[in-house]
């Protein structure tokens, strides 16, 4: 195949919604959901900001998480609107690694912070006297920047590789954003052995967080079984499940795209799931978080003066 100077041209991006009244509804759909989103998660962060019953650990890291949903939505979501509405396709090469850059610091940082949180809730319930210790506001702000950092270190070293890759002259992606392994399709040569790092990549900011993870919330569980206090018990159940519904949603499809072979995978099916992870988890996060927990619900009363009905 004919090699494409990428340094003078411009990808394109082939899409996710078709060209025609079906397209229009879902994007109609998207923007919807891209509008809640915003909301939800600034609205989270600015109670979180201002009520200063939510300043604690746990707070925190959510301030955190929405703030990376809403990064994450926004890298995506405008691009392919634009796309759409102006019928043109092209992404610009910066561009592209800019996107590219974006979107994997907020995959590896989200995974890496939702394993933060995992740990949270475990020292909080299975080993509470020491919690205000090991779980000090300096450990918290560690935490949180050590998942930025982390996340933004491997995002880099994978941009730069992706985008020194010689490409062909077709330069499509069929995606709706600069996804790596689907810009890997399209390479004028053999790349085996990024595809290996990309699986080491993905086991190491993915798949060990969420090993991670299950285990804290199984010795969580296993805590919580014991309990002598129901009420105590239910508030415990009640925070665990959120959480839990929260990785499931986001770890399940991130997971089965970037730990499949190739051979195994279709870009139709790739797009799909990237919709789960990339619109869909960053508008039920603020939703599974706000609905499920009584402190959230009583912090947007006593700030915005809505769920009134609601008792402290």
């Amino acid at each position: 195949m004919e090699k494409w100077n990428h340094t003078s041209n411009d990808f394109i991006l082939l899409g996710l919604l078709p060209p025609n009244q079906t397209g229009i509804f879902l994007l109609c759909l998207i923007i919807l959901i891209f509008f809640l989103t915003s909301v939800g998660n600034s609205a989270m962060i600015h109670l979180i900001h201002v009520d200063h019953r939510l300043h604690t650990p746990m707070y925190f890291l959510l301030s955190q998480l929405s703030l990376m949903d809403l990064m994450y939505i926004s890298t995506t979501v405008p691009k392919m609107a634009y796309n759409f509405l102006s019928r043109q396709k092209g992404i610009s090469f910066l561009g592209c690694g800019v996107q590219s850059f974006f979107f994997l610091t907020m995959a590896c940082s989200e995974g890496l912070l939702l394993a933060s949180m995992a740990y949270d809730r475990y020292l909080a319930i299975c080993h509470p006297l020491h919690y205000p210790i090991r779980m000090s506001k300096t450990m918290c702000v560690k935490m949180i920047v050590g998942s930025w950092t982390l996340g933004s270190i491997n995002s880099l070293a994978h941009t730069a590789f992706a985008l020194h890759i010689p490409y062909c002259r077709t330069r499509a992606i069929d995606h709706f954003f600069c996804d790596v392994p689907a810009m890997l399709l399209i390479a004028c040569t053999d790349t085996w052995v990024y595809e290996y790092m990309v699986f080491l990549s993905t086991s190491l900011y993915l798949l060990f967080p969420f090993i991670g993870i299950t285990s804290s919330y199984g010795r969580v569980l296993f805590a919580v079984y014991h309990m002598s206090s129901k009420e105590g018990r239910n508030k415990a159940f009640t925070t665990i499940s959120t959480h839990l519904t929260v990785v499931i949603f986001y770890y399940t499809p991130f997971v089965y795209t970037y730990l499949r072979p190739r051979n195994l995978r279709s870009p139709a099916e790739d797009k799909i799931l990237a919709v789960f992870y990339t619109i869909l988890t960053p508008m039920l996060n603020p939703i599974i978080y706000s609905l499920r927990n009584k402190e959230v619900l009583g912090a947007m009363r006593r700030v915005f003066g809505i769920f009134s009905f609601l008792k402290e």
